[in-house]
């Protein structure tokens, strides 16, 4: 099987080893708008070479979209375009409502699966890319009625093999589920670095004081914005609906601690505990 990995970053990059370490593809090309991503991705042999778009899509057998989320719903258009009946498209952004809507109508739309691995760091570019990234983890296959069976069989055997545990969901579904359990961790973690360096200018020894739980906290503050304000703004909705929760919970929290409510604040850490169950 060729491969077309359009969008060598993190994902994309990671992905592309993947293919190559399971075997599971004979040649991996790659596209990439940036210049320095597609030289370090030869460099770096996430890839065997780099071409256009069409070139890409003219030779693969599966073409990956694995760019930002704004782009992914036009580069599907586009794909689905130019493939035969033969060939696959599949994307593997973190919201999936925009784009189902967009190619719901298109001719091909049964070569097309769309899915979200549930895997990611806080890096991009192709430096980002990790062996391995995928093993254990679970991707989330949103619409596959809507795909060709073939087509739908063929994503579903590939991140068997790569050790993907696989979740069937609508695209909306997905979308409100994504804003719960990734969107918001980051969204947090930017504003608690905002907060942090804001209260920086006054204390210099404020980072000097920083714990590994400070650290882990605003860990994903150092993910690109190019990548997460096209992910706020296209689920904004959802993304809407938890930050309001969220708010919520804090100013909760805020009231209690006002009070000196030590009982309130201790129920609530308890429940909080209840994660656990769900994170083990």
């Amino acid at each position: 099987m060729n491969a077309a990995i359009v969008g060598v970053g993190l994902i994309g990059g990671s992905f592309a080893l993947s293919l190559k370490e399971h075997g599971i593809a004979d040649r991996v090309v790659g596209v990439d708008n940036a210049s320095d991503n597609r030289s370090r991705a030869l460099e770096l042999g996430l890839v065997d070479a780099m071409l256009s778009f069409e070139e890409a899509v003219e030779e693969a057998d599966l073409i990956v979209l694995a760019t930002p989320v704004d782009s992914i719903p036009m580069l599907a258009i586009k794909a689905l375009n130019k493939i035969s009946s033969q060939q696959t498209v599949m994307d593997m952004g973190s919201i999936k409502s925009e784009l189902c809507e967009v190619i719901e109508q298109h001719p091909k739309r049964g070569r097309f699966v769309a899915t979200h691995p549930m895997w990611g760091t806080e890096y991009s570019g192709p430096d980002a890319a990790e062996r391995g990234a995928f093993t254990g983890r679970t991707v989330i296959v949103c619409n596959g009625g809507q795909s060709d069976p073939d087509a739908l069989d063929s994503v579903i055997r590939i991140y068997e093999k790569i050790g993907m545990n696989i979740l069937h969901m609508d695209a909306e579904e997905q979308d409100l589920h994504s804003a719960y359990v990734s969107h918001i961790s980051h969204i947090t973690s930017f504003a608690l670095a905002l907060t942090v360096l804001e209260k920086e200018r006054e204390e210099d020894h404020i980072f000097d004081l920083a714990s590994s739980g400070f650290e882990s906290t605003v860990r994903l503050a150092k993910s690109s914005p190019k990548t997460w304000t096209p992910i706020f703004l296209r689920n904004k909705y959802n993304v809407l609906d938890v930050l309001r929760e969220h708010i919520h919970q804090l100013q909760v929290f805020r009231r209690m601690i006002e009070r000196d409510d030590a009982e309130g604040l201790t129920a609530a850490m308890e429940h909080a505990n209840l994660i656990r169950k769900i994170l083990k």
